[in-house]
């Protein structure tokens, strides 16, 4: 059932006096932040990514969102940016409003030095 049909739902049964006006809104609430949640944490979840890239990282951190190649996306923005330009607003858009990720480190660096124990 999508959230549509859910509230619609709801909905009716206000109407029909199942529900109070209080229990409506609490049952709308619930539905919203069940369905809402989850697509705020994958929006929440887009970023740039900090190891895999050539400018600013959005094609590395889409690419790793979506799971799909990073080359992939990076040809349809060069494709964007041949028709009329798009793909330089759209990229400078994403740049401006997608967090840099995480920076990887390196494993076994500590910044010290290596001792035979």
């Amino acid at each position: 059932m999508t959230l549509s049909e859910q509230l619609e739902q709801l909905d009716e049964l206000h109407r029909r006096g199942v529900l109070t006006d209080e229990e409506f809104s609490r049952a709308k609430a619930n539905t919203l932040a069940q369905c809402g949640g989850q697509g705020l944490a994958a929006l929440n979840g887009l970023q740039r990514s900090a190891s895999d890239r050539w400018l600013g990282g959005v094609c590395g951190g889409l690419a790793q969102h979506l799971g799909v190649a990073a080359w992939v996306l990076r040809m349809g923005f060069i494709l964007l940016v041949l028709c009329a330009g798009t793909g330089v607003l759209l990229y400078a858009l994403l740049w401006f409003l997608l967090p840099l990720g995480p920076t990887p480190t390196r494993l076994g660096h500590d910044g010290g030095s290596l001792h035979a124990g």
